[in-house]
């Protein structure tokens, strides 16, 4: 069985994509970070998730993006809410954490040659992606060649290949398929700013792209809500 890393943030759809790898017939390696992220509730619920798609490992990586960021998920900034769809896809939001994504894939690259691995999976869309430009496609196929280029088992033939299987799908297309292949999204967490108790806010960005999902599935979301 070929063996894969995903990255699992613990939200929706971290999930759906280590359960699209596990399908795909890899041998899933997950990897979390604790970053400073005031919605460190995450990495539970993807402690939950890993061992629930029977992922072979899951590994948290400790790193601090609080020292040089002006991100609302890392610094002391509000969590914009209850804005409009037109809000969200216009500009890039204050919760994007600078380069994020692209440090979360050099460690999942670097532990990926560790294993003899060449397949990284990551829940990246550019449907509903709220303006992070880490979460576009061009972004994806360029860090796909620099993973060729920049490591020993690249330069040695190794072909490495970033699956970014939800890209290009809606949220409520995400959830069908995830449910399709037995995500439990009530083990999930996807707030930027849950209450004191865990409960998600229900009005940041995040909240309300997961929502808007789920009703347009038809379904109804499984997680508690702050009143």
């Amino acid at each position: 069985m070929k063996r894969a890393v995903v990255l699992l943030s613990g939200g929706l759809d971290s999930a759906t994509a280590l359960a699209i790898c596990r399908a795909d017939g890899f041998e899933a390696y997950a990897l979390s970070f604790r970053y400073g992220q005031r919605h460190e509730r995450e990495v539970p619920a993807a402690r939950k998730i890993a061992k629930s798609l029977s992922a072979k490992e899951h590994r948290i990586a400790r790193i601090d993006l609080r020292v040089f960021s002006s991100s609302a998920l890392t610094a002391e900034l509000e969590v914009p809410k209850t804005r409009s769809a037109t809000e969200m896809a216009s500009g890039i939001p204050v919760t994007y954490v600078p380069a994020r994504n692209t440090i979360f894939l050099s460690y999942a690259l670097a532990w990926a040659e560790v294993l003899g691995a060449t397949d990284i999976f990551i829940g990246a869309n550019a449907v509903d992606y709220s303006g992070y430009p880490d979460c576009r496609p061009e972004f994806i196929r360029a860090f796909e060649q620099l993973a060729n280029l920049a490591t020993r088992a690249g330069i040695e033939g190794a072909r490495f290949a970033i699956h970014a299987p939800l890209l290009a799908l809606s949220k409520a297309a995400i959830i069908q398929r995830g449910l399709s292949l037995g995500v439990d999204y009530a083990l999930t967490h996807s707030c930027y700013d849950p209450t004191s108790n865990g409960m998600a806010c229900g009005a940041c960005d995040s909240c309300q792209l997961r929502l808007k999902g789920f009703r347009e599935a038809g379904l109804t979301d499984p997680i508690v809500y702050a009143p």
